[in-house]
């Protein structure tokens, strides 16, 4: 098989797909690996260190889509890349498509195969692909909310953990899951007080036994949540519902309860956000103001870190690639049920439940066409 891995164009994206050693993996199973010129640098991998391995260095992104059968990406392709696209060709990388109708229709139009990281389910309910940037996303939405709290970035001018005499900042986490247990963590190691929401007891009784004592724990629901905004100096919205749009749970009313030069940080905006007021921003101008509310809505925050994250990505993606180019997308599919459930748009049909239903499109069944 061509595997092909074109450089993320995205604003601010550096990371990328696939590393020398996953390269010479596939080509020692006999896959030609395609990477565009400089697709690795931003991560620290040079193109040399791709030819070493037997893969093919190619200078145009052209080339890469036109001839790959496999394109492996991090982040969903942008309207430039979308005419790029083939009918029959597979590819693996976020897509995030209940937040995304423009990309959710250019992908059903090209015919392609989507199969989405960010769908990818064990019979535990975990998300292994969606997970380790979901570590690097809750552990950056701490440094950010600190960051633009200070006042030279407009923010109330609070240190995160304050010092003795002086009570440290109020942190609200809206979510336990990975990025809400990451994001806690990291508040409560700098020295906040941290107030974590979560509608699961049985998460909440967990996390109880393994987060910090200046953690609390508490139910999520609507009077919990607009008593604690109240106080928050910084929010962050950890909110998931796998593949699907995430529910605003803070309305644009509710901002005028907090205190302002307060800092939101919403690592759910890349599939709408739990923030009604967030919008994707970029690295370059990761934040905007909103009834004196310093709203953070950076898509891919991972990409800040593009060491880090590539290689976290790439330990966890790989596996599955290697499959896929081995086995072809239907036979993967078919023998991994995890990799199955990443299966979003087939030939032009919605196969993911939570993607028909964001946009009232038909729903096909996936075992029917693999």
């Amino acid at each position: 098989m061509i595997v092909g891995v074109p450089k993320e164009i995205k604003t601010a994206e550096n990371r990328v797909a696939l590393v020398p050693a996953g390269a010479e993996s596939l080509r020692g199973d006999g896959h030609t690996v395609l990477v565009e010129q400089g697709a690795g640098v931003g991560s620290g991998f040079p193109d040399d260190a791709y030819r070493a391995v037997g893969a093919t260095i190619v200078p145009q992104a052209d080339d890469v889509w036109a001839k790959a059968d496999l394109i492996l990406k991090v982040k969903e392709p942008i309207e430039s890349e979308w005419p790029r696209i083939r009918r029959g060709q597979v590819l693996f990388t976020y897509f995030h498509f209940a937040a995304a109708e423009p990309l959710t229709r250019a992908i059903l139009e090209s015919g392609c195969v989507a199969i989405a990281y960010e769908t990818v389910q064990l019979a535990s309910g975990e998300l292994p692909l969606l997970t380790p940037m979901s570590e690097v996303a809750g552990r950056m939405a701490v440094q950010e909310g600190a960051k633009y709290l200070e006042k030279a970035f407009g923010g109330s001018g609070i240190l995160l953990g304050g010092v003795p005499g002086v009570l440290p900042a109020e942190v609200l986490v809206i979510g336990g899951g990975v990025v809400g247990a990451n994001a806690a963590k990291m508040a409560a190691g700098l020295g906040a007080h941290v107030t974590l929401l979560d509608i699961s007891l049985d998460r909440l009784r967990y996390l109880s036994d393994v987060l910090a004592p200046n953690v609390d724990l508490l139910y999520s629901n609507r009077h919990n949540i607009l008593e604690q905004i109240h106080k928050a100096d910084v929010v962050i919205g950890a909110v998931l519902l796998p593949g699907a749009k995430a529910p605003h749970l803070v309305k644009r009313p509710d901002l005028k309860l907090m205190k302002p030069g307060s800092v939101i940080v919403d690592v759910a905006v890349d599939q709408g956000g739990c923030i009604e007021t967030i919008k994707p921003t970029t690295h370059d101008q990761p934040t905007y103001i909103v009834d004196g509310i310093i709203h953070y809505g950076v898509a891919n925050m991972p990409g800040g870190v593009p060491r880090t994250s590539t290689l976290a990505l790439t330990n966890a993606t790989f596996p599955y690639a290697k499959r896929l180019a081995k086995l072809g997308w239907k036979q993967a599919c078919k023998a991994d049920a995890a990799l199955f459930l990443g299966l979003n748009v087939i030939d032009g049909q919605v196969v993911y439940p939570g993607v028909a239903e964001a946009f009232n499109l038909p729903l096909a069944d996936p075992k029917a066409l693999v």
